[in-house]
């Protein structure tokens, strides 16, 4: 699929419906012309809400809807008759879809799981008939509540990738090739920075039946939490992942320094990343003899660490034992 069907934020003009008024109504009939007020309520206007679909992954759908209106609620009426309410207009949205308002940006509601509902806005509130008034000393009360009035702003829909594991690493780290080996995903490989322009999702399967879901997200660059790159957009992404799987080639020039790179960014952008579980793999590991592991080996963090080789299989299975544990520990 083209990475431009890859949409991850939208910002819609959102309006829930108009309660209706209630009913100053009374009873006239020809054996009781001089009836009591029966005037119904009006009924509630139409809420938004959000509904979380497992079936899609992405926001594509909203890409080019501005507004949405609910429906407002019609009046009471005599006979103590509720007015209808007004339509609710329900948003399919993909699992780690969140809600802020668009000028403070607070978030306000999260979906996680399929079928999971959230009232973005609440519809107005129906206006009460005049039955509601009438009272020992007024006994015919002429007037009715108006109907309570929608809410409505602008919403900034966006979505965090659900996954178990988030590859974090510099472009062309091998990000792409590790998740199209380990798992039945596809995405673009190419020897030039960005390939990568979405995020992809792949399931990898573990020992006896078992697996965990995958996330490569486009490769970070240095000043990235301040935007540069591909920046923010999708530093989010990350998130949402339990374990994050750093990864950098073995012919990198300073393995270290790109460590505290990678990990100064995702401080910088959000603290918290820092402590999800870690662990590390070293790339392109085919390209190093016995010796040079054993070097390099002495200039590695204390992380857990892995030497692989997407091209040749090899530490494919330790790295997926390291990964399990980390996400079960």
């Amino acid at each position: 699929m083209a990475s431009s069907n890859f949409v991850d934020y939208v910002k819609i003009f959102l309006k829930s419906g108009n309660g209706g008024a209630g009913s100053a109504h009374f009873l006239r009939t020809k054996l009781n012309p001089r009836g009591g007020p029966d005037g119904g309520d009006g009924g509630r206007g139409g809420h938004i809400i959000i509904r979380g679909n497992a079936q899609l992954w992405t926001l594509l759908h909203l890409k080019y809807t501005k507004h949405l209106i609910a429906g407002n609620g019609t009046g009471g009426s005599g006979a103590l008759r509720k007015g209808a309410e007004g339509d609710d207009i329900v948003i399919e949205v993909p699992l780690g879809t969140i809600v802020k308002d668009a000028e403070t940006g607070e978030q306000e509601s999260e979906i996680t799981f399929h079928g999971e509902e959230k009232i973005v806005m609440k519809g107005g509130r129906g206006g009460l008939g005049n039955d509601h008034f009438k009272t020992a000393t007024n006994q015919a009360p002429k007037y009715a509540q108006p109907g309570e009035s929608g809410i409505e702003g602008w919403k900034i829909f966006e979505l965090k990738i659900l996954a178990d594991v988030g590859l974090v690493g510099f472009p062309n780290a091998g990000k792409s090739t590790l998740l199209s080996v380990l798992s039945a995903a596809k995405p673009e490989i190419a020897d030039y920075p960005f390939t990568t322009l979405r995020p992809n999702l792949g399931i990898v399967s573990y020992r006896e039946g078992l697996s965990f879901v995958m996330a490569d997200i486009p490769g970070i660059i240095e000043g990235a939490s301040e935007g540069r790159g591909l920046g923010l957009r999708f530093l989010r992404h990350i998130e949402r992942n339990s374990v994050l799987l750093f990864m950098i080639p073995a012919d990198s020039k300073d393995i270290r320094k790109e460590y505290k790179i990678l990990l100064h960014e995702l401080k910088q952008y959000n603290p918290e990343l820092l402590d999800k579980a870690r662990v590390l793999a070293i790339t392109k590991s085919d390209l190093l003899d016995d010796e040079m592991v054993e070097l390099i080996k002495k200039e590695l963090p204390r992380i857990s660490a892995v030497f692989i080789s997407a091209h040749t299989g090899q530490g494919l299975v330790t790295l997926k034992d390291h990964l399990w544990k980390a996400l079960n520990s």
